[in-house]
C-alpha cells in the first residue's frame, strides 16, 4: 500500500512538473510571438521613418548611384572640386530632381512617378549652348564618344548609356500669366478650377507647379528675358496638373481637369481622358522634403522616440524569453 502511495504522489509529482514545463513553453512561444511582432513594428516605422527623412544628400546618392546616366557623370562632375568649374557645366542648371524640395513623401513620390524617372534625371540648361556643350557629333553626325559629357565620363571610368533627356529653358514656353503679389515663393497667379455649375471643386489642393518649394538660390534664378524656375520648368514639365486630396473629389472634378491630376491617395490622370490605374511605383529619383528648422521633418523625432521605446520593449522580452528559458530548462533537468 505504501509503494503504491508513492507511485500515484510520483506520478502526481510528474503530472504537475509537466503542466509547469507546458506552461514555460506557452510562455516562450507568448514571447517569441511578441518579439516578432515588435521587430515588424519597428520595421515599419523605420522605413515611415527613413522615407520621411528624403534629404538633398539622399536625393543626390540616388542620382550618383546611377553611374551610367548623364546625369549620374554631371552630377560626379559637380560633386568634384576638381572638376566643378569646368566650361561643360557653366550653363547647366542642374538635374530636375534637384531644382526643387516638397512638403511631404507622399507628394514627393506621386510628383517623381508622375514625370517619371527619366524626366527627374533631366539635366536643365539654361539655354541650347549648354546641351550644344554635352554632346559633340563627328562628320557622319555620329557622337563622339571622346568629347562633351561622353569624353569626360569615360575618363573617370562612366559609360553613358542609351538617350537621355536635356531641358533647355531658354526653349520652353513660360508661363506669361504673372505671379501671385507678394508671395515669397513667387507661385503662379494661375485661376482656381472651376465646374461647370462655377463652383470651385471639392478637395482641390493646388497646382502642382505651385506646390513646387524653391530655395533662395534657385528663387533667384532668372532666364536671359527674365522669367524664373517655376515659369520655365516646372510649368513646362507639369503645366496645369491638379492635386487633390482623394480620388473620389479628383474624379467628380474630372469636367475642370484638363492637363492632369493626382490624389494623395494615389489616384492619376495624366491627362484629360488618359487615366493611370494600378498599384504606385516607387520611382527611384524623387524630390526632396523641405527640411525644417531642425532640419528633419516634424515626424522624424517621434518616430525616432517610438523606435526606441520599441527596442526598450524587445529587451524587456528578451531578458524574460531568457529567464523562462533558464526556468525551462531547470524544470526539464529535474523531471529526468
Amino acid at each position: 500500500m505504501s509503494q503504491l502511495n508513492h507511485t500515484l504522489n510520483l506520478n502526481d509529482d510528474i503530472r504537475e512538473r509537466s503542466k509547469i514545463i507546458k506552461q514555460h513553453e506557452d510562455n516562450l512561444k507568448f514571447i517569441d510571438s511578441q518579439s516578432n511582432q515588435l521587430a515588424e513594428s519597428i520595421l515599419d516605422l523605420q522605413d515611415s521613418g527613413n522615407g520621411a527623412f528624403h534629404t538633398e544628400e539622399e536625393t543626390m546618392e540616388q542620382i550618383l548611384k546611377k553611374e551610367n546616366s548623364a546625369a549620374g557623370v554631371y552630377s560626379w562632375l559637380k560633386s568634384n572640386a576638381k572638376t566643378s568649374g569646368l566650361t561643360l557645366t557653366k550653363d547647366v542648371v542642374g538635374v530636375v530632381a534637384t531644382l526643387g524640395k516638397v512638403e511631404s513623401d507622399n507628394l514627393s513620390r506621386m510628383l517623381s512617378e508622375f514625370l517619371g524617372l527619366e524626366t527627374m534625371l533631366a539635366i536643365v540648361c539654361s539655354s541650347y549652348e549648354g546641351i550644344n556643350a554635352l554632346e559633340k557629333y563627328d562628320n557622319e553626325g555620329l557622337i563622339n564618344c571622346n568629347a562633351g559629357l561622353y569624353g569626360i565620363g569615360s575618363s573617370i571610368g562612366k559609360r553613358i548609356n542609351g538617350r537621355f533627356s536635356v531641358i533647355s529653358l531658354a526653349d520652353l514656353r513660360p508661363f506669361v500669366g504673372g505671379l501671385v503679389a507678394d508671395d515669397p515663393q513667387k507661385k503662379l497667379a494661375l485661376p482656381k478650377p472651376r465646374l461647370p455649375n462655377g463652383e470651385w471643386p471639392a478637395g482641390f489642393v493646388d497646382y502642382a507647379v505651385n506646390m513646387i518649394h524653391l530655395d533662395s538660390k534657385h528663387l533667384s534664378f532668372v532666364t536671359e528675358i527674365g522669367y524664373g524656375l517655376r515659369e520655365t520648368l516646372f510649368y513646362g514639365i507639369f503645366s496645369r496638373l491638379q492635386i487633390y486630396k482623394t480620388r473620389k473629389e479628383m474624379l467628380l472634378a474630372l469636367p475642370c481637369i484638363h492637363e492632369g491630376a493626382l490624389s494623395l491617395d494615389g489616384g492619376m490622370i495624366k491627362r484629360s481622358g488618359m487615366f493611370a490605374l494600378g498599384s504606385r511605383k516607387d520611382v527611384e529619383v524623387k524630390f526632396p522634403l523641405i527640411s525644417g528648422g531642425s532640419g528633419v521633418p516634424p515626424n522624424y523625432i517621434e518616430t525616432e522616440e517610438a523606435v526606441r521605446k520599441l527596442n526598450w520593449e524587445t529587451a524587456k522580452l528578451g531578458a524574460d524569453k531568457h529567464r523562462e528559458q533558464q526556468l525551462l530548462d531547470y524544470r526539464k533537468g529535474n523531471i529526468q
